[in-house]
């Protein structure tokens, strides 16, 4: 399974490569919003599991929604706007989890599916948009985050974070991702020519962000009663497994980008 889920990972870098800094805006804009729509249609699958129909209804109806806000791009008043909105949201996921297991209404999830998958469309693109090798340094905070828990987590992990969301993820893997994106932070401050005063304390809210993100759309897994969303990345799951801690910490960092000047 670890061999399948490394192949599955240079594969996808090298992916995230091209469309970074090999092709055309358009198409890598295109491609980031095709993979928000296809986690769209993942998040459809926790409201019609069996109904290939409904599901294209919810594809439509986020797709409409990144299209409205498309058509807004350059509205920097409203992008902060739908930033700040998923902070909230992601506050309100955060209190959420101390009261799981609860029942989740049909409408809740058609809901917070927008707040999930919208402001994250924003914050790539916008991001994009800055800077590609700011949207990559937002990637990183997110993946080494992960790859520091895993580890960690692995080798000592005794304390559980959220049994009953999550019974793999511990507290000291968190403290793992946290102190392998303080690393980072430094790294980036010197090439990003950022105080590391103030990339330190973003990148580590963001890391803690990215977890709630993470926590969160495993709880809409459970309640749909499945392991993962999908299965386009071997090893590794669907769209939604791969993007639900970037859903979470892209907004914060594409918000904060004029706090730490880099907007």
């Amino acid at each position: 399974m670890l061999r399948q889920r490394f192949i599955t990972a240079v594969i996808a870098l090298a992916l995230l490569g091209l469309v970074l800094f090999v092709v055309p805006a358009v198409v890598a804009r295109t491609v980031i919003a095709t993979l928000l729509l296809a986690g769209a249609w993942e998040w459809g699958g926790f409201l019609f599991p069996e109904n290939s129909e409904r599901r294209l209804i919810y594809v439509a109806f986020i797709g409409a929604l990144i299209a409205a806000l498309f058509s807004n791009v350059q509205d920097q008043s409203l992008l902060d706007l739908v930033f700040k909105a998923a902070l909230v949201w992601w506050f309100c996921a955060l209190v959420w989890m101390f009261f799981y297991p609860t029942p989740i209404a049909t409408v809740v999830i058609w809901i917070t599916g927008v707040f999930v998958l919208v402001p994250a469309w924003a914050a790539l693109d916008h991001l994009y948009l800055q800077s590609r090798e700011l949207l990559l340094f937002a990637l990183l905070i997110v993946w080494v985050a992960d790859m520091g828990a895993y580890f960690v987590g692995k080798g000592f992990g005794r304390v559980k974070l959220a049994p009953r969301i999550s019974p793999g993820k511990s507290w000291e893997g968190v403290l793992g991702g946290l102190t392998s994106v303080t690393l980072l932070a430094w790294v980036g401050s010197r090439y990003l020519e950022t105080d590391i005063s103030v990339l330190i304390p973003l990148c580590l809210a963001v890391t803690m962000l990215s977890i709630v993100g993470d926590l969160t759309v495993s709880m809409f897994k459970r309640n749909a009663g499945v392991k993962d969303s999908g299965s386009l990345f071997p090893g590794h799951g669907g769209v939604l497994d791969r993007i639900d801690s970037v859903t979470a910490g892209a907004p914060l960092f594409a918000l904060a980008l004029s706090w730490i000047g880099l907007r």
